[in-house]
């Protein structure tokens, strides 16, 4: 009897493997952070081999810790950081690093595309903003900057992949070049309406379509790992991306029910059904997912400067020892102070998709200290929220009632409060609140009948 599911949350921080009994219970957790790579000011990268590394290494430690066989386990769900982009060769060499979705080095580049015919046609079509943050013109970068990839492209040896498809690749031996209908619409080169990959973006971007991924179900069996990568072979049963699989792992099932997820940044999701709400507001028209043939919308605001602030304030300034302490030490004063930090390291996503802005505290006196700018950095997440909830609201014409919260920084008492004081709405944090994880094993178990 198949007793277990195993879900992988390739993240931007790290590589998680999480095994769940058929209750959902967490039976053993492996985690390894990922390297980091910044060559230039706006360029943030991952080795690509690395990550695959990382997974083998996290799969093999979790199997050793909790000593489940591989023929106890149903099969495998995968999360993943979205819109980060490799592209390898069919012998599975990667030629450039993983572009991540911070990245911002191809901002002219979409200044120029928002002065041409296609400014109007994307935010109807793949329902984005063109902004560096999605996949397609880090693509195009890679295309046009690695020498020889034009020309390997154009003679079908390249192939394109999200974080997803660039894991299953490997763990199938090259047997599936595959991604996800809630990752294929995070590329800026899917259309969400058409329900495939656009031509006319495509044509625009000099991208060959031959390079791009078979796109599929969130929820199915789609072939089985290779036999030496594990030592037996496991579907894999379900793929989304990280903050989708989120959505479905709160079980958020219906339209107007939202959550937020405060990782690395923060993205706030709303359900909206069978529906393409068009965002106002400049948030993001989103598949959650395709089930069955059903595909369901999401709007979403993308923040990109959430739990990565604490980590900044803790790496990089040294002025905290561990994410954990911040709470404590907000707590410790019995304000701000008058002390705010707009933490725009990689310019600001939703609502405002400015890539010139950059970081600032500011209000400071002699009068402030350490717990004045770790406060100022907590309640910056949540600031941000708020920006782009009232913003949904809006678009979606409806009012958020309670907000769903998952994520590291969720675990933050000091945060959720200091939330739910400003939105003015009930912030629910579920026991588990790594819901990432939870919503790809849910996905995969969906699709693997014995398990449910």
């Amino acid at each position: 009897m198949k007793k277990y599911i195993l879900a992988i949350d390739q993240g931007t921080s790290s590589c998680r493997a999480v095994l769940f009994d058929a209750a959902y219970k967490v039976i053993g957790i492996e985690q390894k952070e990922t390297k980091t790579i910044y060559p230039q000011s706006g360029w943030v990268e991952q080795d690509a081999h690395e990550i695959w590394a990382n997974l083998l290494e996290v799969l093999q430690g979790l199997l050793r810790k909790t000593s489940v066989k591989l023929a106890e386990i149903a099969g495998i769900g995968i999360t993943n950081q979205r819109e980060t982009t490799v592209v390898w060769d069919k012998t599975g060499k990667p030629v450039y690093n993983a572009i991540i979705w911070q990245d911002t080095r191809t901002a002219e580049k979409c200044r120029q595309m928002q002065n041409c015919e296609l400014a109007g046609y994307i935010p109807q079509a793949a329902g984005l903003v063109i902004n560096p943050y999605f996949s397609a013109t880090k693509l195009a970068w890679i295309l046009e900057n690695v020498p020889g990839a034009r020309a390997k492209a154009a003679n079908g040896e390249l192939l394109f992949g999200t974080i997803d498809s660039w894991l299953i690749w490997n763990l199938t031996a090259g047997k599936l070049h595959i991604t996800d209908y809630s990752n294929a619409s995070r590329t800026m080169l899917f259309n969400i309406n058409d329900l495939k990959w656009d031509e006319k973006i495509l044509q625009y971007l000099n991208i060959p379509l031959n390079m791009l991924p078979e796109v599929q179900s969130s929820s199915q069996v789609y072939g089985e790992t290779a036999r030496d990568v594990l030592g037996e072979s496991l579907p894999i049963a379900g793929i989304a991306g990280d903050q989708q699989a989120a959505l479905y792992g709160q079980g958020c099932f219906t339209a107007g029910t939202a959550k937020n997820t405060y990782g690395t940044g923060c993205f706030l999701l709303m359900n909206t059904g069978g529906e393409k709400v068009i965002s106002r507001s400049n948030l993001l028209t989103t598949i959650a997912w395709e089930i069955e043939g059903q595909v369901t919308y999401a709007l979403e605001g993308s923040v990109f400067m959430g739990g990565a602030i604490v980590k900044w304030l803790r790496d990089d300034l040294g002025i905290v020892g561990t994410a954990e302490e911040t709470e404590g030490i907000a707590e410790s004063v019995a304000d701000n102070e008058g002390v705010y930090f707009v933490p725009a390291f990689a310019g600001l996503g939703a609502p405002y998709w400015d890539t010139a802005a950059r970081g600032i505290i500011c209000g400071l006196s002699s009068g402030c200290g350490k717990a004045h700018i770790v406060r100022a950095a907590l309640e910056a997440m949540a600031f941000q929220t708020r920006d782009v909830l009232v913003c949904m609201e809006r678009d979606a014409g409806m009012p958020v009632q309670e907000l769903h919260v998952d994520g590291g920084a969720a675990a933050n008492n000091f945060l959720m409060q200091f939330q739910a004081d400003i939105l003015g709405c009930q912030v629910i944090r579920p026991q588990q609140i790594e819901s990432t994880v939870l919503g790809a094993a849910k996905l995969a178990a969906r699709a693997l009948v014995p398990c449910n």
